[in-house]
């Protein structure tokens, strides 16, 4: 099994709700980490070419950069959580995947998010099979 990973960070702020109270907004250097596998390689030697994979990365979060989440959807209608946010950035990147190229059952591994040294949330999409 190959892995590759790429990261990046971005710039926002939110308001998280806690047990029915909103605590004030404030924003955080938001950094990414995405990583893929594959059992094999393509005909170049690559899991994925990584400027493909920075590139698909990047446009993700261009939306959420120096934003306010609960502005963007779908953060307009969820609470922005390092969770959900992990979860949004995965879900919409194993959506391209397909359209990156790379080695044949490349798959997304996981989406590593931080809004603070030390705090991490990680987002592992389920596939068939898993429990």
């Amino acid at each position: 099994m190959y892995e590759v990973t790429v990261e990046n960070e971005f710039c926002a702020a939110h308001a998280l709700l806690f047990r029915g109270r909103r605590e004030p907004l404030h924003g955080h250097n938001f950094r990414v980490w995405a990583t893929l596998s594959s059992p094999e390689l393509d005909g170049d030697g690559l899991v994925c070419d990584f400027h493909a994979l920075q590139r698909a990365l990047a446009e993700i979060l261009r939306p959420l950069s120096n934003q306010n989440l609960h502005d963007v959807p779908p953060f307009d209608r969820v609470n922005p959580t390092a969770e959900l946010i992990a979860r949004h950035i995965g879900e919409r990147l194993d959506s391209v995947l397909s359209s990156l190229g790379g080695a044949p059952g490349i798959r997304l591994v996981s989406v590593r998010l931080t809004e603070a040294p030390g705090c991490v949330a990680t987002y592992n999409p389920s596939r068939p099979g898993d429990r």
